[in-house]
């Protein structure tokens, strides 16, 4: 008998912590190789986490709602045969987590009910709240902490210092308050900020009041914050994609016969996007504070309703060195994945630049929110048939085209009107200038 040491994986780059939304198996319960033993859920995706080995769950280290770590051991497997053992290790967080485990015992007989985070303006992760709830920290007492973090945000390591300084110093206070003090008209004392929020009533009683899920209270806090941290501005502009309506009208029942793929508008609006993006470099970066970082890859996110109504944005990599049939395949897989709820932490990581398609709801056009940290995003308008002006060597006449207006939001700080209104207009038109006898 050996005992295996089954641990939080790795999930994509840039993601170090997951929080258990629920255990599918037991204490005593029996293992197979693969398969899920509990439910995680990061800032952007719901997974599962299967085991290596086939064994016996002899104990689980962590319950529902906590945050764990990317490499820590959330439960041990007992399994038959020579698997080796993974050897206790001193992680490198082991003194943080003493800290906090230390810290909360302290602060379970003297701290309050836990702080309200949503009377707050400033965006905190979900550790550093599950931090701030488990010590009692106040949300006056977090928005005062000076942030190490992009935009001058609360990392862990922030709320940890704070926790142990004032642990050996209770009177101990962040040097600098990060947010400007409230007029005293409005400004309420720390305790009535730890007072839980209470459900609203219904007031004839009729009213069906439902609490927002993970997934919508996080998308709440994104949107939010995007607003607060962008200048949004906006840019439109119709387009004439006649040809592109015809020619997938040609070709979409042999494309889905040879490929085993569905052909849509969007790998072929994606197809345009990529090649506006090469040519106008300044639409693929990003901002940390006072800096620009220009992106090396075209990451190309997909903006994706989930059938609860929630949105999440998997992204297709290096979408600029995809032929039309890769870009359709890549769609549809994430598509696919999205709705049956198997998207992977990694698929969700690294987006340069977002696509929404607001048109699939019907909607001409819309004004739609930057996915942070990027600069950009673009929304297609449903395609319509509409009357229209078309001029011949011959002369003018009215005619019926099929046409769709694009909608460019981008971040004012870093990008002028010339260049968001010049990359949206070379969008449009390569859409126009689509070569009705190509191949695919």
């Amino acid at each position: 008998m050996a005992k295996f040491e089954l641990k939080l994986p790795k999930m994509g780059e840039s993601v170090a912590e997951a929080t258990i939304t629920n255990w599918l198996k037991n204490v005593g319960d029996h293992i197979a190789a693969d398969e899920a033993v509990l439910e995680i859920a990061t800032d952007k995706v719901d997974s599962e986490v299967p085991s290596e080995v086939s064994g016996t769950l002899t104990e689980i280290l962590f319950q529902v709602n906590d945050v764990v770590q990317v490499g820590q051991t959330i439960a041990y497997i007992e399994t038959e045969g020579g698997v080796a053992v993974d050897a206790p290790k001193e992680a490198t967080t082991a003194a943080n987590i003493e800290i906090i485990e230390k810290s909360v015992e302290s602060a379970k007989e003297t701290a309050a009910a836990p702080a309200d985070f949503s009377v707050s303006d400033k965006f905190f992760s979900p550790l550093v709240k599950n931090i701030a709830k488990e010590e009692g920290i106040s949300v006056a007492e977090l928005e005062s902490i000076n942030g190490t973090g992009k935009e001058g945000r609360v990392t862990k390591n922030d709320i940890l210092d704070y926790v142990k300084a004032k642990s050996q110093n209770p009177n101990t206070q962040s040097q600098t308050v990060a947010a400007p003090a409230q007029p005293a008209a409005i400004q309420q004392p720390a305790t009535n900020s730890q007072q839980p929020k209470a459900a609203p009533v219904s007031v004839n009683g009729g009213d069906e009041i439902v609490e927002m899920d993970r997934m919508r209270k996080l998308i709440s806090g994104y949107m939010v914050q995007s607003v607060q941290t962008s200048a949004h501005v906006q840019s439109f502009i119709e387009v004439d994609v006649t040809n592109i309506v015809k020619w997938r009208d040609k070709v979409k029942a042999a494309f889905e016969k040879r490929e085993g793929e569905k052909l849509t508008f969007t790998p072929i609006m994606m197809e345009a996007v990529a090649k506006a993006l090469k040519d106008f470099p300044g639409m693929n970066i990003s901002v940390d504070g006072e800096y620009i970082i220009k992106k090396k890859n075209i990451n190309l996110g997909m903006a994706a309703a989930l059938p609860n109504g929630n949105l999440i944005v998997p992204v297709i990599k290096n979408a600029d060195q995809l032929n039309l049939v890769g870009m359709a395949k890549a769609v549809n897989d994430l598509g696919n994945r999205a709705k049956a709820g198997k998207l992977k932490p990694d698929d969700t990581q690294g987006g340069t630049y977002t696509v929404t398609n607001v048109g699939t709801f019907g909607s001409v056009f819309g004004t739609p929110i930057i996915n942070q940290p990027q600069v950009g995003i673009l929304a297609l308008g449903a395609i319509r048939k509409v009357p229209a002006v078309i001029e011949t060597p011959e002369g003018d006449f009215i005619g019926i085209r099929q046409k769709m207006f694009l909608s460019h939001s981008y971040d004012h700080r870093v990008v002028d009107g010339a260049l968001g209104g010049s990359f949206v207009k070379r969008v449009a038109d390569y859409l126009e200038a689509f070569d009705v006898n190509r191949d695919y």
